[in-house]
């Protein structure tokens, strides 16, 4: 995601230094304790990211698709990762190494502020949805979820996220989540489909999130 704030030029020099990888189906692409020594950029496909419970079930946290980067936040802090991700489906990822991203941006300054302004950003917005999601009912706050997801897409995109998945996002049980699906398709705002969501009325949606 902060990729997408680095300048055109910079997001070249670091894709033409990148590694393409493809992930089948269900393939772990990182593992929480893994070394930080790189981040992602998704060409194709969808990356769940979350944790292994210890009695193997994984808890989503963030359904990612093309377009978005993950990973970064760990190279900075050079700690280890604190999360799994694995593929949904087949997908293509490029992973820009660390010095390579850290040579290159050396010469792209205003990269740099940029990359700081969209940190910032990135912190508020995290912090403004977890506190609006501790509010209202469990509709009102997947309307609210859906909303802010559907800003990664384009207009009359789907969401490739399944309602297990939504579930654990709100962290509520799947017929609590189905059921608050249930009275949004009803209102005629979203649409579902076989592991996919699709947002019919995005201002409408966000306005019953905010009611």
């Amino acid at each position: 995601m902060l990729h997408a704030s680095l300048e055109p030029e910079l997001r070249a020099e670091l894709e033409a230094r990148s590694i393409m990888r493809e992930f089948a189906d269900g393939q772990i692409i990182q593992q929480r304790g893994d070394e930080p020594d790189g981040f992602w950029l998704i060409v194709e496909g969808t990356v769940v990211a979350g944790q292994f419970l210890s009695g193997g079930d994984f808890r989503a946290v963030a359904v990612l698709g093309p377009g978005d980067s993950y990973g970064e936040l760990a190279m900075f802090s050079q700690r280890p990762r604190v999360v799994d991700a694995v593929s949904r489906g087949n997908s293509w990822l490029r992973y820009i190494p660390a010095s390579a991203f850290l040579e290159c941006l050396a010469r792209y300054p205003a990269s740099g502020q940029a990359l700081l302004g969209a940190l910032a950003v990135q912190v508020q917005d995290l912090i403004n949805l977890v506190v609006d999601l501790r509010r209202g009912n469990a509709t009102a706050r997947l309307a609210l979820l859906l909303g802010n997801m559907a800003q990664a897409v384009a207009e009359d995109a789907s969401l490739p996220v399944t309602q297990q998945e939504l579930a654990e996002l709100l962290g509520v049980t799947r017929p609590t989540a189905n059921g608050a699906l249930r009275e949004l398709e009803a209102l005629g705002l979203v649409e579902r489909g076989y592991g996919r969501l699709r947002v019919c009325d995005r201002h409408a949606l966000a306005k019953f999130a905010r009611d």
